[in-house]
C-alpha cells in the first residue's frame, strides 16, 4: 500500500479498524462503517483525510435525500426566472447545473475522501440508486448530454446507524467494519487526546463510574464517548474530587438524557 492509515493524533483507531480502512483503499471499494452512537464513525473520515493529506467532502444524508442530489442539480427555476428577465446566456444549460457532493468528488483535481454520512436515514432505494455511480465512477447528465467521470477514484466512507437494513447488492460492493464500543484502556487513550494533562485519578474514577453506568441494564440510552468527554469537562469545571465519584454521579444529566434512565441510576445508587 502506498498510503497507509495508522490513525491520527486526534483519532484513536483499533488495529482492526485501521486494517479495514487500508483494505478498502487498496481494493478501491467503499468502506461501510456501523457502530453505536459515539464510537467515532463520522470522525473517522476526517481522521483518514488528515492522515493521508486529502480533502474531505461530506454528504450528510437526510430522510428526504435522493441519490440524484449527490450527483447534480439542474436549477430549472433559476433558468426560467432568467429567461423572463432576458438574462444573457440562458440558453447555456450548463450554467444551471450544480454538482452535488458525489459530483464534486468526481471532478476534484486530486483524490479526495468522500463521507456519505448516515446512509440509512434515506429511503430503501437510495443505496441501490448509487450502485452504478459507485461502481463505474461516472454518471450522465441528460440536460447537457455530458458524462461526468471521476478524475481520481475517491476514498468512500459510508456510515450507518443500522436504522434500516441495507440492500444485499449494495453490501456486496462494500468493505464492512463494525466499530465496537471502546474498552476502558482504549477509552483512556481517547480521553488523553482531549485531556492531555488531566489528573490521572480523576480519569480513572470517571472511567470506572462511566462503565458502571453503561452496565446498568435498566439504562436504555447508554452514554457515549461524547457524553463522557462532556462529563469530564463538567467535573473539572465543578472542581469535583475524584473520590466523590466512588459514592455518587455528579452532573448525571450530562451522561444520561432520559428521565427513566436518570431514575434507573437513582435506584441503582440506593
Amino acid at each position: 500500500m502506498n498510503e497507509t492509515f495508522r490513525g491520527s493524533s486526534q483519532y484513536v483507531a483499533s488495529e482492526d479498524l485501521m486494517t479495514a480502512v487500508n483494505i478498502a483503499v487498496t481494493l478501491e471499494k467503499p468502506l461501510l462503517i456501523k457502530g453505536e452512537p459515539g464510537t467515532g464513525k463520522t470522525m473517522l473520515a476526517q481522521a483518514v483525510a488528515d492522515a493521508l493529506g486529502k480533502q474531505l467532502i461530506i454528504w450528510n444524508v437526510k430522510s428526504t435525500t435522493k441519490a440524484q442530489d449527490g450527483l447534480y442539480v439542474y436549477d430549472v427555476v433559476q433558468r426560467l426566472y432568467d429567461s423572463q428577465f432576458g438574462t444573457n446566456g440562458v440558453d447555456d444549460i450548463a450554467r444551471y447545473i450544480k454538482m452535488g457532493k458525489l459530483g464534486e468528488a468526481f471532478r476534484a483535481e486530486e483524490q479526495v475522501v468522500l463521507l456519505i454520512d448516515e446512509i440509512d436515514k434515506a429511503d430503501l432505494e437510495f443505496p441501490n440508486d448509487l450502485l452504478w455511480e459507485l461502481d463505474q465512477m461516472e454518471f450522465y447528465i441528460p440536460e447537457t448530454k455530458e458524462t461526468v467521470k471521476a478524475k481520481h477514484r475517491p476514498i468512500v466512507i459510508i456510515t450507518s446507524n443500522a436504522e434500516k437494513e441495507l440492500p444485499d447488492a449494495f453490501l456486496r460492493r462494500c468493505v464492512f467494519h463494525y466499530i465496537e464500543f471502546p474498552d476502558q484502556e482504549q477509552m483512556e487513550q481517547i480521553l488523553r487526546v482531549h485531556f492531555g494533562d488531566l489528573d490521572g485519578r480523576l480519569i480513572a474514577q470517571a472511567l470506572a463510574a462511566f462503565y458502571w453506568v453503561r452496565s446498568l441494564r435498566e439504562v436504555e440510552k447508554k452514554p457515549s464517548t461524547s457524553e463522557l468527554v462532556d462529563w469530564l469537562r463538567a467535573l473539572v469545571a465543578g472542581g469535583v474530587d475524584p473520590e466523590r465519584l466512588e459514592k455518587e454521579i455528579p452532573f448525571a444529566g450530562v451522561l444520561l438524557k432520559k428521565d427513566k434512565d436518570l431514575r434507573a441510576l437513582q435506584r441503582a445508587r440506593r
